[in-house]
C-alpha cells in the first residue's frame, strides 16, 4: 500500500520560502514519477514540478521555474518541494502524487495535502 505524507506547509508572508517534504512508504519507488500539484480555492488542480525518482530528471510548471525546485533523497524516501520568493498567487493545497507508469502517466497515488497560504 502505497502512503504519501506531506508536511511543511503554513502560513508566510510574499517573498517568503516553505519547503514542502513528502515522505513515502509502501514500495520501492525507484522506477516512480512523483509529483507536487496544487489547488487554489475555486480553481482545478493544477501541476507544479515533477521528477523521476530513477533519473532525477525535472520538470516545472511555467509559473513557478526559476522560483521552485523538486528533489528526492534516496535514502529517506523523501521528496521535496522548496518553494522560494513565494507569491499570493501560490496559495492553496499542495498534493504529493506518485506514478509507477512513466513520465506522461496519471498520477495513481495521492497524499492527503498540505496548506500554502502566501500573504501579502
Amino acid at each position: 500500500q502505497v502512503q504519501l505524507v506531506e508536511s511543511g506547509g503554513g502560513l508566510v508572508q510574499a517573498g517568503g520560502s516553505l519547503r514542502l517534504s513528502c515522505a513515502a512508504s509502501g514500495r520501492t519507488f525507484s522506477s516512480y514519477v512523483m509529483g507536487w500539484f496544487r489547488q487554489a480555492p475555486g480553481k482545478e488542480r493544477e501541476s507544479v514540478a515533477r521528477i523521476s525518482w530513477s533519473t532525477g530528471s525535472t520538470l516545472y510548471a511555467d509559473s513557478v521555474k526559476g522560483r521552485f525546485t523538486i528533489s528526492r533523497d534516496n535514502a529517506k524516501n523523501t521528496v521535496y518541494l522548496q518553494m522560494n520568493s513565494l507569491k499570493p498567487e501560490d496559495t492553496g493545497v499542495y498534493y504529493c502524487a506518485a506514478t509507477p507508469k512513466g513520465w506522461g502517466s496519471r498520477f495513481d497515488y495521492w497524499g492527503q495535502g498540505t496548506q500554502v497560504t502566501v500573504s501579502s
